[in-house]
């Protein structure tokens, strides 16, 4: 996909996301991943991989389980850049997602498909996660329903990482910052209130 429909989305004169170098591969022998709590009209996290260069990006509304009994809905949106991985902070309200962003999570995956691009072609990406929060062997399935190619499930595997426990309850501040939502927005200028509203024990 690259970053062309990431572009045209934002405005950066505006907004301090990144606009990113042309699509290129990491210099790092491992692949990063990032999970990113966004406070935009809804709550939602933002799950991304490194792939051929860019940060390839899921939407979960409810945010990733450590339950393999619980299958969360992952709706596939545009590529974003590897620099987009450090991104904290307040995009403007009126801008393409307007709201509070908050590195959640970040660390290493591998694959455990013998092939990765045929394994998303297919509908079926199976990897490992190494973060400070999500850790172990995952999948995720794209669903059946027809016209919906963009809609998966990250299910999370029977191992010895898998747990019952809320970790978005449990563990809900920054890994980069240590910060919570409401203190993100406070340092950024935004919506402090509406990004408090993220927070456990928050309004919502």
């Amino acid at each position: 996909m690259g970053l062309a429909k990431y572009r045209e989305k934002r405005n950066f004169g505006v907004t301090s996301e990144p606009e990113g170098s042309s699509a290129k591969k990491s210099t790092k022998s491992k692949l990063a991943f990032v999970v990113q709590k966004h406070q935009a009209s809804h709550l939602h996290y933002d799950f991304r991989l490194e792939w051929n260069g860019v940060l390839l990006s899921w939407a979960i509304p409810k945010g990733p389980s450590l339950d393999p009994s619980v299958k969360r809905l992952a709706m596939a949106v545009e590529d974003h850049p590897l620099e987009y991985g450090n991104f904290e902070g307040v995009i403007p309200e009126g801008e393409y997602g307007g709201g509070t962003v908050m590195v959640w999570d970040r660390g290493t995956w591998t694959p455990e498909n013998a092939d990765v691009d045929d394994g998303l072609s297919r509908g079926e990406l199976k990897f490992s996660l190494s973060g400070k929060k999500l850790r172990g062997s995952w999948v995720l399935v794209r669903t059946a329903r027809p016209g919906q190619r963009n809609s998966w499930l990250l299910i999370k595997h029977r191992d010895r990482y898998a747990s019952t426990a809320d970790v978005e309850l449990e563990k809900p501040r920054s890994v980069s910052s240590k910060r919570l939502m409401r203190d993100i927005a406070e340092q950024f200028a935004g919506n402090v209130s509406k990004a408090a509203a993220a927070d456990p024990g928050g309004d919502h």
